[in-house]
């Protein structure tokens, strides 16, 4: 890599689940996300077919406004543990 090449940050909002999920299985792998992020973000742009796939019905959907979220344990945990936080019949 050059000395004199740049780099641009990105944020990436993703649920808590998905992040911790995403964590471990990167752990796993002894991967770091800006490692996969990176090499993702070259498979796109050189135009890889099972990328591409992803990314065409990733756009359907938006277009058609389907919905394909799933909600993951973790993230249900997440909003009971925030209600029960807020709750006035909570000890705190």
């Amino acid at each position: 890599m050059s000395r004199f090449q740049t780099h641009k940050s990105v944020h990436v909002k993703l649920t808590t689940g998905t992040h911790a999920d995403l964590r471990v299985e990167l752990f796993r792998r002894s991967l770091s996300m800006q490692e996969v992020l990176e090499a993702l973000a070259c498979e796109i742009v050189s135009g890889n077919a099972h990328i591409s796939k992803i990314l065409d019905k990733l756009e359907y959907n938006k277009k058609h406004k389907i919905n394909t979220k799933k909600v993951i344990e973790s993230d249900v945990e997440s909003v009971f543990d925030a209600i029960a936080s807020d709750s006035p019949f909570s000890n705190k």
